[in-house]
């Protein structure tokens, strides 16, 4: 079913698609790893205590506390990535309601080309033109929806995913900095045959790391630069507001949103057409601009 729906996926849209995919099987193996680390982490624990030496038990069980807390890590760190690839998940599926106008557009202007050169003189060609500046008035409101999306949610999925890594790298460099603190409370001095090892003396000593691990783990903050966005401003029909809009026009700056609606694509769309109309002949002469060829969105 998974192999069926990337074929059914629009052209725009499918190797977005690809990389999600690709990002669930990695969220899999994240959390295929904490579950092995947590079970590494138990039965190094069993084994220890097979041993027979109080020492190595003592260690290899506190030792298994960190690694079991080191596979909640990468649980979580699962969890995090899960919610960056849901972000990337609207990018795709705005490319995906984005290829139907670009579809449309091509269509419109393939047949009008088509007209104009077996029957210049057919009257359809006028309401082909028509039907062309429409079509590429909604495209340009499409366009301007994906670009915004995109270049919004692009810097969030990221800032989710590479905040989480360096959550997930210090926590576990601060695991494994306690798990050297154990290890230097085993003895690994040498004996000769028949001398006895001193009973452990370091259980407190034991039990303190692992009260300043989980402290440490408590106290965490994250603590790296923030990723700045100035998409406040897009309103709920992926446009810029009306408030940005008028501001960024007091600013000095060209207002390409003027004419787009709050929720129509269609209604901005014919706003765009006047302006179109405009700059297009298209009562009085069956000359239309060819339209620039549909090019793939660059990812």
């Amino acid at each position: 079913m998974a192999s069926l729906r990337g074929i059914q996926q629009p052209e725009l849209s499918k190797k977005l698609f690809k990389i999600i995919k690709s990002e669930n099987h990695a969220i899999g193996a994240y959390e295929t790893a904490s579950r092995e680390r947590i079970s590494i982490a138990s039965q190094l624990s069993d084994w220890g205590e097979a041993t027979g030496d109080d020492s190595v038990s003592e260690i290899s069980d506190k030792i298994g506390v960190l690694l079991s807390e080191l596979g909640e890590q990468e649980d979580a760190f699962a969890q995090n990535l899960e919610d960056y690839r849901s972000v990337l998940k609207q990018i795709r599926n705005t490319e995906a309601s984005v290829q139907p106008s670009r579809d449309h557009k091509a269509k419109v202007s393939d047949e009008l080309l088509k007209l104009k050169y077996k029957e210049p003189q057919n009257t359809k060609i006028v309401q082909l033109e028509q039907e062309l500046v429409r079509a590429e008035a909604q495209n340009l409101v499409a366009e301007a929806q994906l670009t915004n999306i995109t270049r919004q949610k692009l810097k969030e999925a990221y800032d989710i995913h590479f905040a989480a890594t360096i959550e997930r790298a210090e926590k576990q460099i601060l695991l494994a900095r306690h798990g050297r603190r154990l290890l230097n409370l085993l003895d690994d001095t040498p004996i000769v045959p028949g001398d006895t090892r001193p009973a452990f003396a370091h259980g407190h000593q034991a039990r303190q790391v692992l009260n300043d691990a989980e402290e440490d783990l408590r106290e965490w903050t994250p603590d790296f630069e923030p990723v700045h966005s100035l998409a406040s401003g897009m309103g709920v029909n992926l446009m810029p507001s009306q408030a940005a809009a008028t501001a960024t026009s007091v600013s000095g700056h060209e207002d390409h949103s003027s004419g787009s609606p709050v929720t129509n694509r269609n209604a901005g769309a014919e706003k765009d057409l006047a302006e179109y109309e405009n700059r297009r002949d298209i009562s009085g002469s069956s000359t239309v601009a060819q339209p620039e060829p549909t090019s793939s969105y660059q990812q």
